[in-house]
């Protein structure tokens, strides 16, 4: 059984619209997993650590066979190759992927929480959330169009980059 899965991508070391852009390729190759949504580019301001360059971010959503854990450990193996360190909470990085949701589960264990815990906090999620997929609920949390006026103040541009097309 295929679930849709949203994630969301970000980076702001070594130029990040093109790891951006390429991690949306890998994940159209994932292991039984197809890329059937994505958003345009944003830019945004860090949040947390704020002494270091600006993002790009973008969501996708994937059709998937993978189970969430799976899935979640294919993000982190994308991250690896791109490079990402973990030296310190909200560092720059090459590429940050987070498994925002999968289909409806609501749950959190050890290592994975779904859905992920702050995306309702984040304009950088949320737009670009809501460019692809307007209707999103959040799994114990409601509209997603609900949570925007709580994100008031961060800093979040659309790119003047058009879209990919949808994968058929």
């Amino acid at each position: 059984m295929k679930i849709v899965a949203t994630i969301g991508l970000g980076a702001n070391l070594n130029d990040p619209a093109g790891q951006v852009e390429y991690a949306l390729a890998e994940l159209d190759r994932l292991p039984g997993t197809h890329l059937v949504a994505r958003s345009r580019l944003y830019a945004s301001a860090p949040v947390g650590y704020v002494d270091q360059p600006d993002f790009i971010n973008a969501v996708a959503q994937v059709e998937t066979g993978l189970a969430p854990r799976a899935l979640l450990g294919a993000l982190l193996g994308i991250e690896h190759r791109h490079g990402r360190e973990r030296s310190f909470r909200n560092a720059p990085r090459t590429l940050d992927l987070d498994l925002l949701l999968y289909g409806d589960a609501h749950f959190h264990e050890e290592g994975l929480a779904l859905p992920h815990p702050r995306m309702h906090e984040r304009a950088f999620v949320l737009y670009p959330l809501l460019e692809i997929a307007p209707t999103t609920l959040i799994p114990g949390r409601g509209r997603a169009t609900d949570w925007l006026a709580g994100c008031v103040g961060q800093s979040v541009t659309p790119l003047h980059v058009p879209a990919a097309a949808v994968h058929a």
